[in-house]
Protein backbone atom coordinates (compact mmCIF):
# COMPACT_ATOMS: atom_id res chain seq x y z
CA UNK A 1 0.00 0.00 0.00
CA UNK A 2 1.48 3.26 -0.60
CA UNK A 3 1.81 5.65 1.90
CA UNK A 4 1.72 9.38 2.19
CA UNK A 5 4.85 11.66 2.30
CA UNK A 6 5.15 13.01 5.55
CA UNK A 7 5.02 16.38 4.23
CA UNK A 8 1.75 16.41 2.61
CA UNK A 9 0.75 14.24 5.80
CA UNK A 10 1.12 16.95 7.75
CA UNK A 11 -0.37 19.74 5.25
CA UNK A 12 -3.27 17.43 5.48
CA UNK A 13 -3.67 17.21 8.93
CA UNK A 14 -2.98 20.63 9.69
CA UNK A 15 -5.62 21.67 6.83
CA UNK A 16 -8.36 19.38 8.93
CA UNK A 17 -7.73 21.01 12.13
CA UNK A 18 -7.80 24.77 10.75
CA UNK A 19 -11.80 23.06 9.11
CA UNK A 20 -12.90 22.75 13.06
CA UNK A 21 -11.30 26.02 13.87
CA UNK A 22 -8.40 24.33 15.72
CA UNK A 23 -4.82 25.97 16.17
CA UNK A 24 -2.06 24.11 14.89
CA UNK A 25 1.69 24.87 13.90
CA UNK A 26 4.59 22.85 12.98
CA UNK A 27 7.45 23.74 15.48
CA UNK A 28 9.77 21.20 13.85
CA UNK A 29 10.33 20.32 10.27
CA UNK A 30 11.64 16.90 9.77
CA UNK A 31 12.46 14.95 6.94
CA UNK A 32 9.44 15.74 3.93
CA UNK A 33 9.65 12.21 2.73
CA UNK A 34 9.90 10.21 5.46
CA UNK A 35 9.82 11.49 8.53
CA UNK A 36 8.17 10.60 11.83
CA UNK A 37 5.36 12.98 13.39
CA UNK A 38 4.60 13.82 17.26
CA UNK A 39 1.47 15.71 17.56
CA UNK A 40 1.99 18.15 21.12
CA UNK A 41 -1.73 19.11 22.37
CA UNK A 42 -1.60 21.95 24.63
CA UNK A 43 -4.88 22.35 26.73
CA UNK A 44 -3.61 25.92 27.65
CA UNK A 45 -3.81 25.26 31.00
CA UNK A 46 -0.30 24.09 31.67
CA UNK A 47 -1.07 20.40 30.71
CA UNK A 48 -0.27 18.77 27.53
CA UNK A 49 -0.07 15.42 25.81
CA UNK A 50 2.32 13.81 22.85
CA UNK A 51 1.28 11.71 20.27
CA UNK A 52 3.23 9.11 18.28
CA UNK A 53 1.99 6.77 15.48
CA UNK A 54 2.27 2.95 16.17
CA UNK A 55 1.34 -0.15 14.84
CA UNK A 56 -0.61 -2.93 16.11
CA UNK A 57 1.71 -5.85 15.30
CA UNK A 58 -1.40 -8.21 15.23
CA UNK A 59 -4.02 -6.31 13.15
CA UNK A 60 -1.32 -4.40 11.12
CA UNK A 61 -3.77 -1.17 11.79
CA UNK A 62 -1.62 2.22 12.38
CA UNK A 63 -2.86 4.07 15.20
CA UNK A 64 -1.67 6.95 17.30
CA UNK A 65 -0.73 6.53 20.83
CA UNK A 66 0.36 8.30 23.78
CA UNK A 67 4.07 8.96 24.12
CA UNK A 68 3.56 11.25 27.41
CA UNK A 69 1.52 13.95 29.07
CA UNK A 70 1.76 16.33 32.17
CA UNK A 71 2.79 19.65 33.11
CA UNK A 72 3.99 21.23 29.34
CA UNK A 73 7.20 21.87 30.64
CA UNK A 74 8.15 18.11 30.85
CA UNK A 75 6.27 17.42 27.34
CA UNK A 76 8.26 19.80 25.74
CA UNK A 77 11.63 18.07 27.67
CA UNK A 78 10.78 14.96 26.42
CA UNK A 79 10.16 15.82 22.74
CA UNK A 80 13.22 17.91 22.59
CA UNK A 81 14.68 14.53 23.73
CA UNK A 82 13.13 12.76 21.42
CA UNK A 83 14.17 15.47 18.46
CA UNK A 84 17.96 14.91 19.36
CA UNK A 85 17.15 11.51 18.90
CA UNK A 86 15.65 11.73 15.25
CA UNK A 87 16.33 14.88 13.77
CA UNK A 88 14.05 13.67 10.85
CA UNK A 89 11.25 14.27 13.28
CA UNK A 90 8.33 16.59 12.57
CA UNK A 91 6.60 17.83 15.63
CA UNK A 92 3.30 19.56 15.42
CA UNK A 93 1.81 21.70 18.11
CA UNK A 94 -1.79 21.95 18.50
CA UNK A 95 -3.50 24.64 21.11
CA UNK A 96 -6.88 23.66 22.27
CA UNK A 97 -8.67 23.96 25.25
CA UNK A 98 -10.89 21.08 24.68
CA UNK A 99 -7.70 18.62 24.17
CA UNK A 100 -9.34 18.15 20.73
CA UNK A 101 -6.70 16.91 18.60
CA UNK A 102 -9.22 14.25 15.54
CA UNK A 103 -6.08 11.79 15.38
CA UNK A 104 -9.06 8.96 16.42
CA UNK A 105 -10.91 10.40 13.03
CA UNK A 106 -10.37 8.11 9.90
CA UNK A 107 -7.70 8.76 7.20
CA UNK A 108 -5.65 10.05 10.05
CA UNK A 109 -4.18 6.71 11.02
Amino acid sequence: MARLTADFWVRAYLRRLAVEDIPAFVTARGDDTAGAVLVVVATLDGQARAFQRSFDFETGARMWMELTSGPEADVAASVASQRRMDPDLWVIEVEDRQGRHLLDQPGLE
